[in-house]
């Protein structure tokens, strides 16, 4: 697939997680925070409690929606929920590529049949907080964590996805491996002096500028720092430096 247009500002490559549990604690991250990020993404918690009019909020806030509910079914539902989450106004879906080629593909034609080819489908490859022992026997392969990340890399591409949601640790051999134009959305960000709360695979800003990210995706750093726009500020200069 075809690289989104390059952000303008580099606050545009910031997602800021809405990992809340209610509307009110979303619409005041929204409030302090949307002069300082393009994105807010809403995960499964925040969804399943207040469903599509946090989908508003954000919207109406003029920010992009990254809608991280990491579908993952056979591929006429899976196809059903891409095309009911557009008309949320979702501008980033995430899919698990452990779903394979086929369901992404599903997932893809249903974009492109609702007039979204614009829409950034990403594949999750190695969820950030497992680590290769846990990965491995869990899945029941030998490989080294790269190697598992780089395998769901082309599936994800092979099931027309715009890229892949993965650690920053990986970014370097993903873009060797698959070209720049394969958009790499990157979570378990963390600053210089922040403990990795129950993240393994962990880098600061900086650094997953450097090695290739193209949206940062971060959560408790910021949200639940004394000052989130502060903080928000902080990362956006850290990516400003690299």
């Amino acid at each position: 697939m075809t690289k989104p247009e390059t952000p303008v500002r580099t606050a545009d490559r910031l997602i800021v997680a809405l990992d809340v549990d209610s509307l009110d604690a979303a619409r005041a991250l929204v409030a302090s925070l949307s002069p300082h990020a393009g994105w807010f993404k809403i995960g499964s918690v925040l969804f399943t409690r207040e469903g599509p009019r946090v989908c508003t909020l954000v919207k109406e806030s003029g920010a992009k929606l990254f809608l991280d509910l990491k579908y993952h079914d056979i591929p006429n539902t899976v196809a059903g929920a891409v095309k009911n989450a557009l008309a949320l106004g979702a501008d980033m879906i995430t899919l698990h590529a452990s779903g394979g080629p086929t369901m992404l593909r599903a997932a893809r034609t249903a974009a492109d049949e609702a007039g979204r080819s614009d829409v950034v489908l990403v594949a999750v490859t190695v969820l950030t907080h497992l680590d290769e022992r846990e990965f491995n026997a869990t899945f029941g392969v030998g490989r080294k964590v790269e190697e598992s990340v780089l395998a769901f890399a082309r599936v994800a591409h092979e099931g027309g996805m715009t890229g892949v949601v993965a650690s920053a640790q990986e970014l370097p051999a993903i873009k060797r491996a698959m070209g720049k134009n394969f958009v790499v959305v990157t979570p378990g960000i963390r600053l210089p002096d922040a403990g990795k709360d129950d993240q393994t695979r962990v880098v600061t800003p900086e650094q997953a500028i450097r090695d290739g990210a193209d949206y940062l995706v971060v959560g408790r750093p910021i949200i639940a720092a004394k000052d989130p726009a502060a903080a928000a500020r902080a990362v956006v200069d850290r990516m400003q430096t690299a």
